[in-house]
């Protein structure tokens, strides 16, 4: 408890008041920095756009490095980086579809993107591999910065990450669909069972 305290008297007052993304980043921060996610250092995101989101939310973390985690965790993060270079052209597609739906001009919605798309990438469901507290948290996260395509995921029944992918299949961007219809693939209720 103390630790969230200490993390809220990091965000300038100003900052404070101005909304649901600074809450869902504040999380997601705190989150990779608890090894609760799957999220390298930087979230995703290149040093630009990092240094750009810690100054303007969290500017008494702007000292921290990965090195200064521990070395287990610093490690973490250097592989999780390592992997999301590797597949950088994957996470750039899914930042993609999620940017061609954004809600405005924010550039909070830029960094919850990438931030998003280097989460797909992780093993675990969406919500987990951000930091999230639960699905629905994501839900309202990706409704609220990406409203069209949120819309898509009618009734908020496939999961995430599924979706997603499914999404650039649609596309035609070289993702394998493995079923012609989705009640008749064999893998039905790995995509729209209940999540645990």
């Amino acid at each position: 408890m103390a630790s969230a305290v200490a993390f809220q008297e990091a965000i300038p007052p100003a900052v404070r008041q101005d909304g649901a993304n600074r809450l869902w980043l504040e999380q997601i921060v705190r989150s990779q920095r608890g090894g609760l996610s799957c999220l390298p250092f930087q979230l995703g995101l290149d040093e630009q756009s990092y240094a750009e989101l810690i100054r303007t939310y969290f500017p008494a973390l702007a000292t921290q490095t990965s090195a200064g985690q521990g070395s287990l965790a610093h490690e973490c993060s250097e592989l999780r980086e390592d992997l999301l270079e590797m597949r950088r052209d994957e996470w750039e597609e899914l930042r993609d579809l999620l940017l061609g739906s954004r809600r405005g001009n924010a550039p909070e919605e830029v960094w919850i993107a990438s931030i998003v798309a280097a989460a797909c990438l992780g093993g675990d469901h969406l919500w987990r591999d951000l930091g999230l507290e639960s699905r629905q948290q994501l839900h309202d996260l990706l409704t609220h910065n990406f409203p069209s395509l949120a819309a898509r995921n009618v009734r908020n029944m496939m999961r995430w990450k599924k979706f997603f992918y499914k999404q650039l299949c649609e596309q035609e961007g070289g993702y394998v669909c493995r079923s012609p219809s989705c009640e008749q693939c064999p893998t039905y209720h790995d995509c729209f069972g209940e999540e645990v």
